[in-house]
């Protein structure tokens, strides 16, 4: 199964229907964070969609390059303020390389389920090691895998249902850890439909893959904020450092 790729009809609404991911309470931790963690070094984002976290986090003063699968997700980042000190090249963060190294490589948002195979999470991981200077940090923002809220007998769940958002999570294949997040947005007034696949992966699995490519956990936390990681918690902020 392919890499999810951003068609235009997804890109051009993506913003809109993205809100709660651009609320300041979400997104200013993050920039925060890991503006900390660059500490005045440049940056790579890989999947940096329409620029959410890399255009403010070169706002302060972080020199940032991106990865994109999405020629129409990069196009939509290249109409903002600020692209202009953002370049982005555009590939597959599998195996695509950008001049230089790195004190900071990140990957936000779930990104990493985009890739939905574990051959290719374990090339995304080894790619960033690649990129980062030693001493320097790779951080994965994922979501741990809902599995326990499925009620008995179920292979969904609804994790949004709001007035204009509809989202549903089916788990179709618990061997390779595919499920698919399918999505039913108003938009303009007009109703958008998008459906896609994820291969979610568990924090001791990401934290292998890490030590396959060379990289050793530093951290992990529930959130920006730093709030403690534990068998609850709904996602990971995950931090990795290159060894040497």
């Amino acid at each position: 199964m392919p890499a999810v790729v951003w068609g235009r009809d997804v890109a051009e609404v993506y913003d809109s229907t993205s809100r709660a991911m651009f609320d300041p309470m979400v997104l200013d931790p993050a920039v925060e964070f890991l503006a900390e963690l660059a500490n005045g070094g440049a940056a790579l984002e890989f999947a940096i969609g329409t620029g959410r976290v890399a255009l403010p986090l070169s706002r302060r003063g972080v020199p940032v390059s991106g990865i994109e699968l999405s020629p129409h997700m990069a196009e939509q980042l290249s109409a903002k303020d600020g692209a202009d000190r953002v370049p982005v090249t555009i590939g597959d963060m599998t195996t695509t390389r950008v001049p230089g190294s790195f004190r900071l490589v990140y990957l936000v948002w779930n990104a990493i389920t985009n890739v939905t195979t574990q051959d290719e999470q374990l090339a995304v991981v080894a790619n960033a090691a690649a990129h980062l200077q030693p001493g320097g940090c790779f951080v994965v923002e994922v979501v741990v895998p809902q599995i326990r809220r499925l009620p008995p007998g179920d292979i969904g769940r609804v994790f949004t249902l709001e007035e204009d958002h509809v989202g549903v999570e089916t788990f179709d294949d618990l061997i390779g850890q595919v499920a698919w997040s399918h999505h039913w947005m108003e938009v303009g007034g007009r109703l958008v439909r998008h459906s896609a696949p994820h291969r979610y992966v568990w924090p001791s699995e990401l934290e292998l893959m890490a030590k396959i490519a060379g990289l050793r956990l530093w951290e992990r936390w529930a959130d920006w904020v730093r709030q403690p990681f534990t068998s609850e918690s709904p996602q990971q902020i995950a931090v990795f450092e290159k060894v040497n």
